[in-house]
């Protein structure tokens, strides 16, 4: 690239070669940025809450206000372990240029936006008025000091700098500042270069399978012990190591990523809430790659809100009954093992007389995807995250014994599914990191093969602030996603940490995504280039495992409470 601009620091107070002098002054600005945060919640408590506790009718009423404030929060919390990022790199003495200025440019953009609006989706902005707070309230943003750091970030010049630090091959570096974290990592990235990238397209357009030989490699790769314990089979790595693996799967085939969720969320139930017997008839077989699984939550009425569930188990002796219609139930035909939630209790409105149940089937396939007495269903055909399929399927009166009862007691279901809540969404994070990053690779790729007019696209400004923009996202979502799973792996609670990862995460990955088919012009919307392939798959990631605007309301309220 051009570099002949460059960022002078003549006139600068702030020495950016000293991290000390910069460093501090972002973590001012972190405090001041707690006590906005404290004035906008008590501002919004005094608008949702009713009789001290918060009133889902006034919440619902002032809606707009607190998923702002729960972007609000994630854009802080991002700021935040970004920050923390770039202090672990130095104190290692890995720090480069790349994470200095993608560490300014993520604190003067994300300030910038906190002060004039920040973007919760294409048409919705949320405005600082109406969170309660005002001009004054952003006045230590005008500090010289401050000020020129955040003129310093939005300038072409450190865009110009990110960009050849990517053109000449060097991408920000991970943070994992861990030997075996980051071994993990170069072996997934080499098997995710040789056995994913080179056959993801094609899988995508035949709207095919995974090839069990590629599931058999990862499996021998141990793609689905990950976080199931020692003892059981596993690796017991815990999330941050999920989140790498998953990050680097997805990076290059977003099913590839996801197959290790079907894992995630079978074996959290089965060893959080299974009896001792559950757990050593099921966990190594999910370990090993021998019993894949399938979550059966969802019906087609009921979207979100599992609490209105109608799918029935009704006990019949030494067995239960089960009837229902569920639906998008993704690996539905190859799996061997599903988690049904269904009703035990009719009495019971909402959440209460739910029971999970482990229910094993015959592995199907796409010809006959359901060879089991009492169950039929339909593949739903999608856009993107194809590789596993989407099936509807109806349960017509199939029987299951009661020791497949998950824990062998009813009413648990809806409790026990929601102590997965957390790793389910942290994987989902590090999915859509992936996915981002894929974008990024792809758009780099291109910006440096096309020439127009007599030069490399990626020269243009449009081109490479474009490239610079997805970089800094890309990096602040891996961020908050790897600070939430550090924190699941130390036993601390991170619902609300998991949730803003996924909020911001998504929203990068689509983001990221069209960015990159823009670079790529026409050609990315040609079937053959893999990128339209990304802009499909990362579409499904702001919806699935909690629609954002259902993820936001799960951060506020957890907000709000704490």
């Amino acid at each position: 690239m051009d570099t002949s601009v460059n960022i002078s620091n003549q006139s600068l107070k702030v020495d950016v070669n000293d991290s000390n002098n910069f460093i501090a002054l972002y973590e001012s600005v972190i405090i001041q940025l707690d006590s906005l945060s404290q004035k906008a919640r008590n501002h919004l408590r005094s608008l949702v809450i009713k009789d001290d506790r918060i009133d889902n009718n006034l919440l619902e009423a002032n809606q707009f206000a607190a998923h702002g404030f729960a972007w609000f929060e994630t854009y802080k919390i991002g700021l935040r372990e970004t920050l923390n990022w770039y202090k672990n790199l130095e104190k290692s003495s890995k720090a480069t240029s790349i994470e200095k200025n993608i560490l300014i440019f993520a604190f003067a953009e994300y300030l910038n936006q906190m002060r004039s609006g920040i973007m919760m989706s294409q048409c919705e902005i949320i405005r600082p008025e109406i969170l309660g707070l005002n001009d004054d309230d952003f006045k230590f943003l005008d500090d010289p000091d401050i000020h020129q750091l955040i003129n310093m970030g939005l300038s072409e010049s450190i865009k110009i700098q990110i960009v050849d630090s990517l053109d000449k091959g060097f991408f920000p570096n991970l943070g994992l500042c861990d030997e075996t974290l980051e071994m993990i990592q170069e072996q997934f990235k080499k098997f995710t270069d040789d056995e994913i990238l080179p056959y993801a397209n094609e899988w995508h357009l035949k709207d095919a399978l995974i090839p069990d030989e590629t599931l058999k490699k990862m499996a021998e790769l141990g793609v689905f012990s990950i976080a199931i314990p020692e003892n059981y089979g596993g690796i017991g790595m815990g999330k941050v190591a999920m989140c790498v693996v998953t990050e680097e799967l997805s990076r290059g085939f977003l099913a590839a990523g996801s197959l290790g969720t079907r894992a995630e969320i079978a074996g959290e139930l089965i060893r959080l809430g299974g009896t001792e017997e559950q757990k050593q008839r099921y966990l190594p077989k999910i370990a090993d790659g021998s019993l894949l699984t399938t979550a059966v939550f969802s019906e087609p009425n009921t979207g979100s809100d599992l609490g209105s569930l109608s799918t029935r188990g009704v006990k019949d002796g030494q067995n239960y009954t089960i009837t229902g219609n569920k639906t998008w139930i993704t690996h539905g035909a190859r799996s061997d093992l599903m988690t049904v939630l269904a009703r035990t209790d009719s009495s019971q409105k909402g959440y209460k007389g739910l029971s999970m149940f482990l229910v094993e089937k015959p592995r199907g396939n796409c010809e006959n995807p359901f060879p089991m007495d009492g169950m039929s269903g339909s593949e739903i055909e999608v856009l993107g995250y194809r590789g596993m399929k989407e099936y509807e399927i109806a349960l017509d009166g199939i029987k299951v014994s009661k020791s497949n009862l998950l824990g062998e007691e009813e009413g648990k279901g809806f409790k026990q599914l929601m102590e997965t809540f957390e790793s389910a969404r942290i994987q989902t994070a590090a999915r859509a990191v992936g996915v981002a990053q894929s974008a990024l690779e792809l758009a780099l790729q291109y910006a440096k093969d096309r020439s127009q007019f007599g030069k490399q696209i990626i020269k243009f400004p449009r081109i490479f602030m474009k490239l610079a923009w997805m970089t800094m996202e890309t990096t602040v979502s891996r961020q908050i996603t790897l600070f939430s799973a550090r924190e699941k792996d130390n036993d601390i609670r991170c619902d609300i940490e998991a949730g803003m990862a996924k909020l911001l995460a998504a929203r990068v990955a689509w983001s990221n995504a069209d960015s990159a088919l823009q670079i790529h012009g026409g050609n990315g919307y040609a079937l053959e280039y893999p990128i339209s392939r990304v802009l499909c798959d990362s579409r499904i990631l702001n919806i699935f495992e909690g629609a954002a605007e259902i993820q936001a309301q799960i951060v506020i309220k957890g907000l709000l409470n704490s």
